[in-house]
């Protein structure tokens, strides 16, 4: 499978939209109940870029596989080194390698525009393959917060995951 990243464009929203609207209804990885409409995800997508957070779409064999972006992790000017990811990939192509590919190239980005710290906020602790593949990609876990959300009719425990990027606190940023 060749797979290929790129950074998003008007043209994936449609898709985006579509992948994250799946997940929305059916899954546990976001705990919003009502799936965003293409434009919504457009002005996500615009905010994030505002912003100067990447935001990638990974093609396999030419078609839509999935995607990945960075965000602030919280408002505070003190927070302005530590991104949250996401990553979304396709059902029908999980296990391929995808979530990696993007993970490794959001974690790159994020390195080379000074950012210290990434966050991966994961909805349910039964999401064990989410969890191995941040743990393969240097993320230790550093919360648990048993039954924080709900859905489907269950609390749900969420999963905070962190990694240095860079330097991590190991010295002061450029920008201070």
């Amino acid at each position: 499978m060749d797979i290929r990243l790129r950074d998003a464009a008007e043209r994936d929203f449609d898709a985006i939209a579509a992948l994250y609207a799946r997940e929305v209804r059916d899954g546990v990885a976001t705990y919003e109940y009502d799936p965003p409409d293409v434009d919504e995800m457009r002005r996500r997508w615009r905010a994030t870029a505002d912003a100067r957070h990447p935001y990638l779409v990974a093609e396999a064999d030419g078609r839509f596989a999935g995607y990945a972006y960075a965000s602030a992790y919280r408002a505070r000017a003190g927070y302005r080194w530590a991104v949250e990811s996401t990553v979304y990939v396709s059902q029908t192509l999980h296990g391929r390698g995808i979530g990696r590919t993007l993970m490794e190239a959001l974690i790159a980005r994020c390195t080379a525009i000074g950012h210290r710290q990434m966050v991966a906020v994961i909805g349910d602790r039964d999401n064990r393959a989410s969890i191995r593949l941040h743990e393969r990609l240097g993320f230790a876990v550093v919360g648990v917060f048993p039954g924080l959300g709900r859905k489907h009719g269950r609390w749900l425990d969420v999963v905070q995951m962190q990694r240095a990027l860079g330097d991590g606190a190991a010295s002061p940023p450029d920008d201070e």
